[in-house]
C-alpha cells in the first residue's frame, strides 16, 4: 500500500500535477499557507476593483488628455495573470480616448533574462501581441536618471517608461526573501531601473545584516524594511501612476487584486498578503517536501522555506524544481563562468547540520544554476521515483513527512 499527494506543477508550462507517493507506514502531513484554499476571482470582483481604485481616481478618468501610455507588467519569474488585469485596462483606456498607437507594453525584467515571443504570449495574451509592441527592458542601456531616494539610489529608469506621460503597472503581492512581499514599487525598482540602481537597492538589505538588524528584511518583514522603503520612492520617482497588484491562492491562481493608487493599494494588498500567505512550522517533521510553483524559476527561494522546516529535531529535504525553461537569469547575483561572477555573487553554504540529507528533484539539472543554489553536498534526481528509494533507505520504518505546496510564496509565521 501507498500513499499520494499530488502538488501543483509547471506554471506557465501547461499548470500540471505532481503526483508523490509514500510508504503507507508514513504519516503525510501538509503545511499550508491561510489562503491555500481562497477561491479564484471572478469577474464580478475584477470589474468592482477597477470601478472604485483604491486612493485613485478610475484610470479612465486619470488617463484623459494623457498622449503616451506605458504598461508595465512583470516577467514570467511571477505568477501575475497579466491576462486577467488587460480587458479592464484597455477599456479605460479606450473610455478616455487614448488610441492603440499611443500604448506600449514593457516587461519589468528587471535583472532577469529576456523574454520571448512565446514568453510575452503567456503573460499576454495572443490579443495584446496582435494589437500592440511589447518591449523587454535593457538593464544596461537607455535609461534616464530620475533621482536619488532618501537611502542614496541613484535611480535612472527605462528610458521608454519615462518618455511616456501615463505609467501604468501590473504584478502580483507575494511573500518575498529580501523584501517582506512583492509587488507595488517593485515593478520600477528593480523592474525597469538600470543595473546600477539595482545593485545600490540589493545593498541595503547586506546593510541591514551588517548593522544587526536582520529581523526586518526577509519574508513577511516589511514595515521597517529599507528595500521596501526604496521601491517605494523610486515608483513615486518615476511617476508610476497607477498599480495592479493580484494576489494568488496554493495553486497559484488569482484569488484577490488590489488596484489604484500605489501607496494606498499596496498597504492594502500587504494587509491581505500578511495572514494570506503565512503558514506555520509543523513540529517533529523527519522529511520536508518543498516544491517550488509559482517561482518555479527561483527555487532557491524554497531553500529557505525548507531549512526552517527542520530546524526542530533535523531531518531530510526533497527540493521539488521542475521549470522547463531552467532556472532565471539573474545578470546582478548569478554565476556566469567558473571564474565570472554577477557583482553581488555570494558563494553560499546551505550546508547545515539539521539537514541530514537534501535531495534536489530537478529534469533540467544545470551545473552553472548549482552554483547559485548553494547546496554544496546536494544528492541531485529527475524523478520523484529516484528521490524516494533515497528516502525509503535513510527512514525505513516510520517517518512524518510534511509536503510544502509552494515555498517560493508562503512564509512562515511563529
Amino acid at each position: 500500500m501507498v500513499k499520494s499527494v499530488t502538488v501543483p506543477n509547471k506554471m506557465w508550462f501547461g499548470n500540471t500535477k505532481l503526483r508523490l507517493t509514500f510508504p503507507d507506514r508514513w504519516e503525510i502531513m501538509h503545511c499550508l499557507m491561510n489562503g491555500h484554499n481562497e477561491p479564484e476571482i471572478t469577474s464580478a470582483q475584477m470589474e468592482e476593483a477597477f470601478d472604485a481604485p483604491i486612493g485613485s481616481p478610475r484610470l479612465s478618468v486619470l488617463a484623459k488628455g494623457r498622449s503616451k501610455v506605458a504598461i508595465i507588467f512583470d516577467d514570467i519569474s511571477r505568477p501575475t495573470p497579466v491576462y486577467l488585469a488587460l480587458p479592464y485596462i484597455l477599456a479605460e483606456l479606450k473610455e478616455a480616448g487614448i488610441p492603440d498607437s499611443a500604448i506600449r507594453f514593457v516587461c519589468a525584467l528587471g535583472c532577469h533574462g529576456a523574454h520571448t515571443y512565446q514568453d510575452f504570449r503567456k503573460k499576454l495574451g495572443d490579443a495584446v501581441l496582435d494589437r500592440f509592441p511589447v518591449y523587454n527592458h535593457n538593464i544596461y542601456e537607455n535609461c534616464t536618471y530620475v533621482g536619488e531616494t532618501s537611502q542614496g539610489t541613484r535611480l535612472s529608469v527605462n528610458s521608454e517608461v519615462m518618455a511616456c506621460d501615463l505609467k501604468i503597472g501590473i504584478g502580483t503581492v507575494v511573500a518575498h526573501p529580501n523584501t517582506g512581499f512583492g509587488g507595488g514599487g517593485k515593478i520600477i525598482l528593480p523592474g525597469v531601473s538600470a543595473i546600477d540602481s539595482i545593485e545600490h537597492y540589493h545593498s541595503l538589505e547586506s546593510k541591514a545584516w551588517k548593522e544587526g538588524k536582520a529581523d526586518i528584511v526577509g519574508m513577511g518583514n516589511y514595515e521597517k524594511n529599507p528595500m521596501a522603503r526604496d521601491f517605494m520612492e523610486a515608483a513615486n520617482l518615476a511617476g508610476l501612476d497607477f498599480k495592479v497588484d493580484f494576489a494568488v491562492n496554493g495553486e497559484g491562481k488569482a484569488c484577490a487584486v488590489f488596484c489604484g493608487r500605489l501607496e494606498d493599494e499596496f498597504k492594502q494588498a500587504v494587509k491581505y498578503a500578511t495572514h494570506h500567505y503565512a503558514c506555520k512550522i509543523v513540529p517533529a517533521t523527519d522529511i520536508v517536501v518543498v516544491n517550488t510553483y509559482a517561482k518555479g524559476n527561483e527555487a532557491v527561494m524554497g531553500v529557505l522555506h525548507g531549512m526552517a522546516m527542520l530546524v526542530e529535531k533535523g531531518g531530510n529535504f526533497v527540493l521539488i524544481m521542475d521549470c522547463p525553461s531552467g532556472q532565471v537569469v539573474h545578470y546582478l547575483l548569478s554565476s556566469f563562468g567558473k571564474t565570472v561572477k554577477g557583482r553581488r555573487f555570494q558563494k553560499l553554504d546551505f550546508s547545515l547540520p539539521w539537514i541530514k540529507r537534501m535531495i534536489v528533484l530537478c529534469p533540467q539539472f544545470e551545473h552553472a544554476m548549482a552554483e547559485w543554489l548553494a547546496v554544496p553536498d546536494a544528492v541531485w534526481v529527475k524523478t520523484w521515483k529516484e528521490a524516494l528509494e533515497i528516502l525509503k533507505k535513510d527512514y525505513p520504518g516510520a517517518a512524518r513527512v510534511t509536503i510544502v505546496p509552494d515555498g517560493t510564496t508562503q512564509y512562515i509565521v511563529n
